[in-house]
């Protein structure tokens, strides 16, 4: 018995999804021997995501942070030093709760604002020092069209969606493993004991010797023009692999 399978893709930053990367997928997908019995988007779930948010801001887990991207930088300290609290952490809830409405509305520019956890900024996992949960982008998103004036950031959503999907377990490379700790206190957050709570867990993937393997760097070929697209049988991507002749 094999259980059926759906496939979702991450759809939260608008500026950089687009549905050309959608339909790529589904066929290097399609073509490796799988089929799946629904497609889902984690956009799907961001009235979801956002309704737990304002939750956040009501039992003052969340804030409105009005700090420069460069401002937070400084102020979430190193690895090896604490960071220091946001001058915006203590915001009441009734203000956290105004300001994240009007983001949601679209009365403020980009990087005015942002909404982030209110964790630990000593925290020796810097990934918990307050993160960001949304940001401003006024950008049209390919599937919600201009619905949407705030996003959510990766990691609030990804845990979120596996809850929603009833997903048992979250395989990610080992570059995940900092953000398990932050995968969990979301989930702390929200879960229900009667519904079954996703679990992250990390693995070693495997690299290829002298190839060419980061999505950014062969974003770079694709637009210098140094080959004609993602599918040109140089590059190193099931697309590639499949024009080159692989079966």
């Amino acid at each position: 018995y094999q259980s059926p399978v759906n496939l979702r893709f991450d759809d939260t930053n608008p500026a950089k999804e687009e549905q050309e990367y959608v339909d790529a997928i589904k066929r290097d997908v399609q073509w490796l021997g799988f089929q799946w019995a629904e497609e889902r988007y984690a956009s799907d779930y961001f009235q979801e995501l956002y309704d737990w948010a304002v939750e956040f801001i009501k039992k003052d887990k969340a804030y409105v942070d009005s700090q420069s991207s460069e401002e937070m930088a400084k102020q979430k300290g190193t690895p090896t030093q604490v960071g220091t609290n946001s001058p915006f952490r203590s915001r009441s809830v009734e203000e956290n709760l105004d300001l994240f409405e009007r983001m949601k509305n679209g009365e403020f520019p980009e990087g005015t604002h942002v909404l982030r956890a209110k964790i630990d900024m000593a925290s020796t996992n810097m990934l918990m020092r307050d993160p960001i949960m949304y940001r401003i982008l006024h950008k049209h998103h390919h599937r919600t069209g201009d619905k949407w004036c705030i996003y959510p950031m990766y990691d609030w959503a990804h845990g979120e969606s596996d809850y929603i999907e009833g997903i048992s377990h979250s395989l990610c490379t080992l570059e995940f493993l900092p953000h398990r700790e932050l995968y969990d206190w979301f989930l702390d957050q929200i879960y229900d004991s009667t519904k079954v709570r996703p679990k992250q867990r990390e693995f070693a993937r495997r690299n290829l010797s002298h190839t060419v393997v980061s999505k950014r760097k062969l974003l770079q070929l694709v637009q210098e023009g140094h080959v004609s697209g993602w599918d040109d049988p140089r590059m190193s991507t099931i697309s590639g692999m499949r024009r080159r002749g692989y079966t």
